[in-house]
This record gives C-alpha cells, structure tokens and sequence, in this order.
C-alpha cells in the first residue's frame, strides 16, 4: 500500500481543480478558543498555519446553493457562425435581481454558463462582476469554439451569481436551454429575449445515473503508534482499494484518481489524493490516507468526504464521490449540507467507529455531491 501525500491546489477562484503535491503528514490540531476540537489541519511540523473551520467556511460550503430568494429576469441571445465554427451567447444584462447585501440592496453579480454535459474549465464562460447592482448591464458576448453537430448534443446553462469580497459565491438563478431542438435558422431566436430566472434544478438524472463503485476499508485507531506525544487523540485511516464501472466521459478514455478531505475543514492543505490511474474504468489505487489528532467526540462531527476524479488536460471532471460519517445534519452544533451520508454510508461509519483497531470493509456506490469550495 502507498502512502497518502496531500495536495496542494492551485488558487480555485475560477474553479480549477488542477493538482500537484508535496509529502508531509498532518494531523488534527486545536485551537484553545475554538468550541470543537476537530477544527484545523496543520503540518505536523508546526510550521504551517492553515484556515480554522469557522462560521464563515460553512457558509462557503452551504451558501452557494438556496441561501439567496430566485428572482428576475436575464436578457441574452445565442448564435452560431458557421465561418467560425463558434457558438456566441450575447448576454446583455439582468433585472431586478435578489439582494445578497439585504441592507443595501444590492449585489455584486456575474453571469457564468456552461455547456452541458461538460462542466469542465473548458465549457465554463463568465462574464465580469458586475458592482453593486440588482439591475446589472454586461453586453459580453461568450464564445465556444464547437462543431455544430457536436453543439446539437449539448445544452446550454447560464447561471447569475453574486461574488461578495472574499470571493464566495452565491447562487442567484440560472436559465437552460436545450440546443438538441433549438431551431438555429429562425432569426427570432438570434434576436435578444428575456428569460426568468428559476431555482436550480436537483441533478436528478445524474443521480440516477450509475456513477460506479468504490471498494474501500476504514480504521479508527484510538491508541497512537508508539513513540507519538498525543495520548488523547487516534488516528482514521482510510484505505481505497479499488472502483468499479466509473463513468467514461470521454469516449473510452479514462484517467481516474481519489481525493480525500475531513470535512468540516476545506483548506486546501487538508485535501490528500491517490496517484491518477489511466486507461482503465475499473482502476485499482491500493492506497492508504491517515488523518490524526481524532478524539472520540470528533467522530460524532466529522465526515470523510472522497471524490473521484477524471483527469484530462488541465482539468478535473468530477465522476462521484462518498461521504462518511453519521449524517446528522449538523457538525459542532451548526447544520450543514455535507453531513447527508446515505445509509450504506452511516453503517460502514458506525461500524469503524465501533470496532477500533480493526480494518472495516465495505464497496459502497458512487454518488452525485455538491463539493465544498477550497477556503485559503
């Protein structure tokens, strides 16, 4: 088996998910004011100071999606020019947009699209932020190098999204449209419309759809390894073995690899991740993750939260994930979204957590997750 090294990611302001890493092993430390004690990952040597969990990281986590009320409307047009071989999406402005700043009334908001399926770096456009304003004007006009026979399979999201000072994002609405029956010779449809803005939809079709499995063992080890100077705290170790089935996104190209966070903490040093395995859906990581520092009441808060990734160029394509833990809803007394294990999730958890010093396992199917943003 190999040893974990954590990731350390590149600035994700854009939503990058490129990785490099560097070895070192961390645990659990503490902060005397804080009420929990499962509150910050730092480098074991004491040389790093990574981000405390804290309110404000929470509502990174859960402040993207249903914080803010859907309201307005969005003007925008799209046209494809077969000189260039591009799809234009013209967005011209919003109107009476909801208020992220309730005092104020006002926002700060962008529009960001994409074209589905691929929710990549590579299919995401967006334009500059607008400045305090619910009634934003852009006139940016986005483009997409893309065959037009390719462009008929896709379809086209435009999301509004207020950006507040610390670079969160929260979710305003969005508009879809299906370019499989987009009638792209009426010259009314290159013309500017309104649209209103809607709720995100829940990816139901995604949900159902089969995203693989993970095979996989957990420990908790409540004793440390000799010679270690925290009597009071264990160790989680985490043991991905192997997945089956994972989604090929790219025709039968596949180039899989596992990240690992202990959530409620979504500092990018946190993060650990398995080497990428190419060429196969079926990939075998044989590869172990410790996290240290756990008290016995830090595993009634914590969650361990793996994604699995594809790896194509310089981008990440999310293909499903885990999360373990007790699914509660709550972490250190403050409700949170991430804290939805599924059944077969919450059995394997309980399981390690009563069983100690002894390897767990289980394979469990991948899922569709709303992942944590990085936090400085």
């Amino acid at each position: 088996m190999s040893k974990s090294v954590p990731a350390f990611l590149q600035d994700e302001s854009d939503d990058r998910e490129t990785d490099t890493a560097s070895e070192s092993s961390y645990q659990l430390s503490r902060h005397k004011k804080s009420p929990s004690s499962l509150t910050n990952l730092s480098s074991s040597s004491g040389m790093t100071s990574l981000s405390s969990v804290s309110g404000s990281v929470m509502s990174v986590y859960s402040g993207d999606f249903g914080n803010l009320e859907v309201k307005g409307n969005i003007q925008f047009a799209v046209d494809y020019v077969e000189s260039l071989k591009e799809l234009h999406v013209f967005v011209a402005q919003c109107k009476d947009l909801a208020a992220a700043d309730i005092k104020r009334q006002r926002s700060d908001p962008y529009v960001k699209t994409y074209l589905l399926p691929d929710k990549g770096k590579m299919g995401k456009k967006k334009t500059l932020v607008a400045k305090k304003t619910l009634n934003p004007v852009f006139n940016e006009i986005l483009r997409y190098k893309i065959e037009k026979q390719i462009l008929k399979t896709q379809k086209l999201n435009l999301s509004v999204w207020h950006r507040d000072t610390f670079k969160r994002n929260s979710f305003l609405g969005e508009v879809e449209l299906d370019l499989e029956t987009w009638d792209w010779d009426n010259k009314q449809n290159k013309q500017l419309k309104w649209y209103p803005l809607k709720q995100k939809t829940a990816p139901v079709a995604l949900e159902a759809e089969n995203r693989g499995e993970m095979k996989l063992a957990l420990q908790y080890v409540p004793e440390p390894i000799p010679g270690k100077k925290l009597p009071t705290t264990g160790e989680v170790h985490i043991w991905v073995k192997e997945c089956f089935d994972l989604p090929l996104l790219r025709g039968s190209h596949l180039n899989s690899f596992v990240k690992c966070t202990i959530l409620p903490d979504t500092s990018r040093k946190s993060r650990q991740k398995t080497r990428a395995v190419g060429k196969t859906n079926n990939p075998v990581f044989n590869h172990t993750m410790v996290y240290d520092g756990f008290r016995p009441e830090d595993l009634m808060e914590a969650c361990v939260e793996l994604t699995v990734w594809d790896h194509y160029k310089l981008t990440n394509q999310f293909l499903g994930g885990l999360r373990i833990g007790f699914g509660t809803g709550k972490s250190y007394g403050t409700e949170v979204d991430w804290m939805d294990s599924t059944l077969e999730e919450v059995a394997l958890w309980e399981k390690m957590v009563n069983s100690p010093n002894t390897w767990i396992e289980a394979t469990l199917p991948l899922r569709m997750l709303l992942i944590a943003k990085i936090s400085k």
